[in-house]
């Protein structure tokens, strides 16, 4: 049996029931303990390797993406990131579909759950080092609803599996707990200055109570926040109508690798039909 050190919001497999209560109070959680060292050092170099071949040219432009960058003109000798990371990862491929984290989809979002992997940028590989050679710095308050809040894909569970633990060092998350049961705005514009179809509904939540104050389009000090911490190997389970950010590393030699996804409980789209803000922050 994996024997798991937890703090505050961490559960391991043995304590699924722990797990959900804590998810359905806060809106996110941490699964520690259901990836085995060799498996988180596979998922790190078939991602760092497919990295690589971005770089190098040798994937097709689909695995390569500039829509996330803040200096997009960098990922010609860097790459921040690499799209349907699933799809050349057998690793990535077996983590995101591991029984443990199905099941706790399911019960998140429904048994009917599905993931995206094979269109809307599907699972993503991100290597979030804020040094000279990379495009990425920070990501501002948002909730991934807003994302594309036309659509009936909600609700959602992202997850993000943690190549490397996170510190102020190297930037970590910023969650406002509770968040994801007010019934949030969609925004009139998002940070990146894209503008919000008219399709989009008016709000998005677990309940319809407003939230108490305005979320900021920056970086700013929100009431009741928390950084989330994660350890190598760790699962970080966040709900899609949750308020979240990304501190910018202090470090910038530091790394900060992930994966990231998630799993839907709402109607999938038919394959042609899904229409997604591209640049919409994350």
């Amino acid at each position: 049996m994996t024997i798991v050190t937890a703090g505050p919001g961490v559960y391991g497999p043995d304590d699924i029931e722990g797990l959900l209560w804590f998810y359905d109070m806060h809106g996110y959680v941490v699964l520690r303990g259901m990836l085995a060292e060799a498996d988180t050092a596979a998922i790190e170099a078939e991602c760092v390797d497919a990295q690589q071949k971005v770089v190098s040219g040798e994937l097709d432009d689909r695995y390569g993406s500039t829509v996330f960058l803040d200096e997009a003109a960098k990922a010609d000798k860097f790459a921040n990131y690499v799209e349907y990371i699933s799809e050349l990862s057998p690793a990535v491929d077996a983590a995101i579909t591991h029984p443990v984290l199905i099941d706790i989809m399911k019960r998140l979002v429904g048994e009917s759950c599905w993931i995206r992997a094979h269109d809307q940028n599907g699972v993503v590989y991100q290597d979030a080092r804020p040094g000279k050679e990379s495009g990425y710095t920070r990501i501002g308050w948002h909730s991934d609803w807003q994302a594309s809040p036309s659509l009936d894909v909600w609700p959602s569970t992202a997850f993000t599996v943690h190549i490397d633990g996170t510190s102020p060092a190297n930037g970590f998350l910023r969650v406002v707990p509770g968040s994801h049961l007010w019934a949030t705005p969609a925004p009139y514009r998002n940070a990146n200055g894209v503008s919000v179809p008219s399709t989009a509904r008016p709000s998005g939540g677990r309940t319809d109570r407003t939230p108490p104050f305005e979320m900021p389009l920056g970086f700013e000090k929100i009431r009741g926040e928390v950084g989330v911490y994660a350890e190598r190997g760790d699962i970080i389970l966040h709900d899609a109508y949750l308020w979240h950010s990304a501190a910018r590393a202090t470090d910038d030699a530091a790394l900060r690798r992930h994966v990231r996804g998630g799993y839907f409980g709402g109607v999938k789209p038919a394959a042609g039909v899904e229409e997604f803000i591209k640049n919409a922050a994350r």
